[in-house]
């Protein structure tokens, strides 16, 4: 371990309020005990109040009256950002060996009673997301790059649309995690505007010499959110969709992404909906059916014929 972050150590482990002595430092550390003694000196040096007790019960500690530097955790600090990392790690961040490092370094600067703690708390806490394809992780590390330091990319995308990548020059304004995918939102030199791109469709990407400037108080995450979910306010031709079933069932239509950013109206066993006709001619039938007999639509009539027709052609399509 380089010497900053070892002299960071002996900081962390009189931090903790437990008196150590030069020896128990070398052993935690794995270092050489005369290091641990030009270590104090220099902590002390630079104007940390290290005291030694001597006699049987000595040892290193700090001067009760130290006023603590915000960089070191108190234990729920300590719990709250190895509960983060959790998220982000199962999230596919893009600096996750980097992450790592940092949480082995949070524990490693805590004494034995506030390890085994950790220890307790991080066992009966676990995250579970669905894995992303092993090839977005170097993308992942690209595009954050690129946001920080505001340089355009070239890319090999392909849509969902589209058998073969087309190439194409983005500049990434910023990075979005959404529904258990990544996405980068930036301007496409291709079509003069922002759009947003699943990182798991970027076949290749490299950078390039053309620098960007980052709009003012520009939002990757308002602008995604607004193009996934237009807000339908005062717009015309909208249709009320009608729901009746059993309460846990709507209840997890009210939830659901799509559907509960349109709720108007939530009863006991009815929920009302307000979409425009698109939406329910294409999208909403596939949703619906995986509720089957647990959910009833009222009304709109074209929902109701929708979803017949959907239901013929998945019959006709397994009787194949």
């Amino acid at each position: 371990m380089p010497k900053n972050d070892n002299m960071l150590a002996i900081l962390w482990m009189l931090n903790s309020g437990v008196k150590m002595t030069a020896k128990q430092i070398a052993e935690k550390l794995e270092i050489n005990i005369r290091t641990v003694y030009r270590y104090i000196d220099a902590l002390c040096a630079s104007g940390v109040p290290i005291i030694s007790d001597t006699g049987h019960n000595g040892g290193y500690r700090l001067l009760n009256q130290f006023i603590r530097s915000p960089l070191l955790f108190d234990m729920e600090e300590k719990k709250a950002l190895l509960h983060a990392a959790a998220f982000a790690k199962e999230a596919g961040y893009p600096l996750s060996e980097a992450l790592g490092n940092a949480t082995s370094k949070l524990r490693m600067y805590s004494n034995e009673e506030q390890e085994s703690m950790l220890s307790r708390q991080l066992a009966g806490f676990e995250v579970i997301n669905r894995r992303g394809y092993p090839s977005v992780q170097p993308i992942l590390a690209e595009l954050e790059q690129a946001v920080a330091n505001e340089y355009a990319v070239e890319i090999d995308y392909r849509t969902g649309r589209e058998d073969q990548p087309k190439n194409r020059v983005i500049a990434p304004y910023g990075m979005v995690n959404w529904n258990h995918k990544w996405y980068t939102v930036g301007f496409c030199h291709l079509r003069k505007e922002i759009r947003s791109f699943r990182a798991d469709r970027i076949v290749q990407i490299k950078r390039t010499p053309l620098l960007f400037k980052r709009p003012e108080a520009f939002s990757a995450r308002e602008f995604f959110m607004q193009n996934l979910l237009p807000d339908l306010v005062g717009k015309a031709g909208l249709i009320s969709l009608m729901i009746e079933g059993r309460s846990e069932a709507l209840d997890d239509l009210c939830l659901h992404w799509f559907l509960g950013h349109h709720l108007q109206e939530r009863t006991a066993n009815q929920a009302i909906f307000l979409l425009e006709e698109t939406s329910i001619q294409t999208h909403v039938p596939y949703f619906l059916l995986s509720y089957a007999k647990s959910i009833k639509v009222i009304e709109p009539q074209s929902l109701k014929d929708r979803l017949v027709a959907v239901a013929s052609e998945l019959m006709e399509y397994y009787r194949l």
